[in-house]
């Protein structure tokens, strides 16, 4: 074995490793250290939630730009997390940011946790329902007034219900 050798298999590493960070979506070995109010096994939530929902609330996934309807959703009303029914952002912060995803600029009160997501070579700001710990979106500094921040949330991750009259 020679210089060349060593140096090819150090890179070589290297690059899986960083390569399975890039997939996993986390750093190896962390997991969510919060309990929830809501703790099911992944079969029990794989029974209530569709393959798409489970992905995104249940594995940190992300739906595709454009593909939810409540992006273009303009009805007053309550968005609720599609996991475990909490209420966790209203209609009156929800605005058009352009992005292809649902967002708003504030949560409701006590509805939402945040925790650091080191996933894809950057360090973002995920955010989850505190009750249930589904995965809902990203939090970003790049929103309106008054906060400055955009919660830009996964469709799938939410149910709409309508102000009643």
């Amino acid at each position: 074995m020679n210089r060349r050798h060593v140096l090819l298999g150090s890179a070589a590493a290297a690059a899986f490793l960083v390569t399975g960070q890039f997939l996993r979506g986390r750093r190896s070995g962390e997991a969510l250290a919060e309990t929830f109010e809501i703790d099911k096994s992944e079969d029990e939530w794989r029974k209530i939630l569709t393959p798409e929902q489970f992905t995104v609330l249940r594995k940190e996934g992300t739906e595709r730009a454009g593909s939810s309807p409540l992006d273009h959703e303009t009805r007053k009303g309550i968005y609720h997390c599609a996991g475990c029914d909490l209420a966790v952002y209203s209609s009156a912060a929800k605005y058009d940011s352009g992005t292809g995803w649902p967002s708003f600029w504030e949560p409701l009160p006590d509805a939402v946790r945040t925790k650091e997501d080191t996933s894809f070579f950057m360090t973002r700001t995920e955010v989850h329902c505190r009750r249930c710990g589904g995965h809902l979106g990203h939090i970003f500094d790049d929103g309106p007034p008054p906060t400055g921040k955009r919660h830009c949330l996964n469709g799938v991750a939410l149910d709409f219900k309508p102000a009643t009259s």
